[in-house]
């Protein structure tokens, strides 16, 4: 379940965009609301799914509320693909196998 809220979170163009810029360091509301042409509750409403994805985190500092990535909810995100990266790479060497097999078979036949 979380890694399904997590690529949910991960399907919504402003939540990227909100995961880019936090990449650059952590940002209140009013800061990542700045680049859209959205509401303040809107944005707060993105922010909301991508906490509750476990991809972000707020920090209480007196009365500011600053975001950050989570890494946690990253890393859980990264083993996925790294997962489908090795299988991946696993499928590209048989395909280097199999045709390295057949540029041999073929070089024969001459």
């Amino acid at each position: 379940m979380p890694l399904d809220a997590s690529f949910a979170a991960l399907a919504d163009p402003t939540r990227r965009a909100i995961l880019a810029r936090l990449a650059l360091g952590e940002a209140t509301v009013m800061e990542l609301a700045k680049p859209f042409e959205m509401t303040e509750p809107a944005i707060s409403q993105h922010l909301k799914v991508l906490e509750e994805a476990g991809l972000i985190v707020q920090r209480v500092d007196g009365a500011r509320r600053p975001r950050r990535l989570a890494k946690p909810g990253l890393d859980q995100v990264d083993q996925w693909l790294a997962m489908l990266r090795k299988a991946l790479e696993k499928n590209y060497d048989r395909l280097d196998g199999v045709l390295a097999a057949m540029q041999s078979e073929h070089k024969k036949k001459r």
